[in-house]
């Protein structure tokens, strides 16, 4: 073997060697390496955690502010340091800020809070049960639109938890989520709705959460948004509550467009919305058929109702069908030719059916 040749079998035994040593199993050494380095980490985010709630407890205005920038940033996507935080004692000093003159502290505290309870619903309980509540309603009164905002948000997140629903509902926040309804920036109404939709899941008698004034916005709302969307959903149940006190029900028929709008959500929502609009429809119907019947039949809600006697679920066409029922006897059945009902019914048949049966069906 001449001289090249075995220097070159010697680098090429060096580079096998060498990309062994790359792929060798972890030794007890390096395994010893990574777990001190892991500890010592984690050693020194317990220290940092300590720190910032020590800060948070005794430090002046300033330093609390600083601790809760920081421990919103901390907890952003770890749950498990929102626990850790919250077996130190932060919650209690974090809402002592939500009181604070300074906006600043507030903001920070409430960005902090918020960020504790995102996916926890422990956290979310123990935030309450510190005493959470009060100083976030005082929040919605703030002409601030920023620190309203974000009241709102953390009000909403605190609320999904079930426990919280009763104490929420009793602080008398609805009121004031009612007039954001009204005059919030666009999120905020959303975050309104479905705030006191979780509200109005948890009391017997949910018409006490809300007054006649909501059902503008509320329309206002439905009409923008997707018939068949979650937030729908939303609205469309209030709506039903509303529609169950005499205000609300006036409220409905003299709003831009409301009859239309819930008519609308009859033909065009999912499951959900289709059942409140069509039990929002039949409330106003029960309560006085000379003065509603004339109104809806006027909006056109004949083929969503009778569309909803077959597609809807089962609350739903009882709902229509008693609804269809108490229309009827209206002087406007008159004008609704019996070639234009069997044009509805075939069409709807022809959904469910091949063509072929689709006559069939629709007898």
């Amino acid at each position: 073997m001449g001289e090249r040749e075995r220097v070159m079998e010697v680098e090429q035994q060096q580079q096998q060697q060498q990309q062994s040593e790359e792929q060798e199993p972890e030794t007890s050494e390096t395994s010893s390496s990574t777990t001190t380095l892991t500890t010592t980490t984690t050693w020194k985010q317990n220290l940092t955690m300590q720190l910032l709630s020590d800060k948070l407890t005794n430090g002046n205005l300033n330093s609390k502010i600083e601790a809760a920038r920081e421990i919103r940033r901390m907890v952003r996507k770890s749950s498990k340091t929102r626990s850790k935080f919250v077996a130190l004692g932060v919650i209690q000093p974090l809402i002592f800020m939500l009181s604070s003159s300074n906006l600043d502290a507030r903001q920070s505290s409430l960005l902090a809070l918020l960020n504790l309870a995102v996916r926890n619903e422990r956290n979310k309980v123990q935030i309450v049960t510190a005493g959470a509540v009060p100083p976030l309603v005082e929040l919605l009164k703030m002409q601030n639109n920023s620190i309203r905002e974000l009241a709102t948000a953390a009000i909403l997140t605190l609320s999904s938890a079930a426990s919280n629903k009763s104490i929420i509902a009793a602080s008398g926040a609805a009121p004031l989520l009612v007039q954001i309804l009204k005059s919030g920036s666009v999120q905020s109404k959303v975050d309104s709705v479905t705030t006191l939709h979780n509200l109005s899941i948890s009391i017997e008698n949910s018409i006490e959460l809300l007054d006649a004034s909501a059902v503008s916005p509320l329309i206002n709302l439905l009409k923008d948004c997707k018939k068949y969307s979650k937030f729908a959903e939303k609205a469309t149940s209030l709506l039903e509550i509303l529609s169950n006190s005499e205000e609300g029900r006036i409220a409905i028929s003299l709003a831009d467009g409301g009859i239309l709008t819930i008519v609308e959500t009859v033909e065009d929502g999912s499951l959900v919305s289709t059942e409140h609009a069509v039990g929002a429809l039949l409330s106003l119907c029960l309560s006085c058929r000379d003065k509603y019947r004339e109104l809806i039949l006027k909006e056109g809600a004949i083929p969503g109702l009778l569309r909803l006697t077959v597609e809807g679920t089962v609350k739903a066409q009882d709902k229509a069908r008693a609804l269809l029922d108490l229309l009827r006897d209206s002087p406007e059945e008159k004008k609704l030719d019996s070639s234009v009902l069997e044009k509805i019914v075939y069409d709807i048949a022809e959904r469910l059916d091949r063509v072929d049966k689709a006559g069939e069906t629709s007898k």
